[in-house]
């Protein structure tokens, strides 16, 4: 630090010279086009008159270069591409917060007698469909009778009580569905829709991450479909 100092008021102010840090060279440590020819023009003037280089020699040499160059710019074109494709899916992700994404997953958490919306799915059509919801160890709180369903899917609602009418307590739950598949009793698939908390950016190349409702996360990319609430 450079100070100065006299017998003025204003000479015993301090002052402070900033550093002035070298710009950096982000083409530090590799070779440049310009390199290349200078290299190339000294190999020219130190070669064997007697032995001169030839043509294709040259001309290999100077495509060799070409190719190394235009794949690192290829390389970093490719790098800010993902870069710009991470904000993408970064800026679409975070749309989803306050809203329902529907997951392969028929285990859920829910808040005191929230009401829960599911979606059943069957590829051949099903009779005396029941939908059963569990709690964590493995006992049948609520029964929903569905009865016949066609192939397809279809959704349905929990209204977050139990069999005596009450509100299920916070917790974590799961869907079973069952029902006749060509005269066997069959288990369906079943999923969730699960609102979206808030998101978590992994970063470039990283997964993005939806933190939802119950404590759970998920990839964006295992997102199955999305609502409004």
């Amino acid at each position: 630090m450079d100070t100065v100092s006299g017998s003025k008021p204003l000479d015993n102010m301090r002052w402070q010279q900033e550093p002035t840090t070298p710009e950096s060279d982000k083409n530090r440590g590799m070779l440049t086009q310009e390199d290349f020819f200078a290299l190339l023009t000294t190999e020219l003037s130190h070669q064997d008159p007697t032995k001169p280089v030839e043509n294709n020699e040259m001309i290999s040499q100077m495509t060799a270069f070409s190719t190394t160059d235009g794949v690192t710019k290829l390389n970093d074109q490719f790098t800010n591409f993902a870069a710009a494709m991470s904000s993408s899916q970064a800026l679409q992700a975070s749309s989803l917060v306050g809203r329902s994404v529907l997951v392969e997953d028929n285990v859920f958490g829910m808040e005191a007698g929230q009401e829960v919306k599911g979606k059943l799915v069957t590829d051949k059509p099903a009779s005396n469909v029941n939908i059963y919801v569990e709690n964590v160890a493995g006992e049948i709180i609520q029964t929903v009778p569905v009865g016949s369903v066609k192939a397809g899917e279809f959704t349905f609602n929990w209204d977050g009580q139990n069999a005596n009418g009450e509100p299920a307590p916070a917790g974590a739950y799961r869907f079973r569905v069952a029902g006749l598949v060509e005269g066997e009793a069959s288990e369906l698939q079943a999923m969730t829709y699960r609102k979206v908390d808030s998101v978590t950016l992994a970063g470039t190349g990283g997964s993005i991450l939806l933190n939802l409702n119950g404590g759970n996360t998920m990839k964006l990319s295992d997102v199955v479909e999305v609502t409004q609430g």
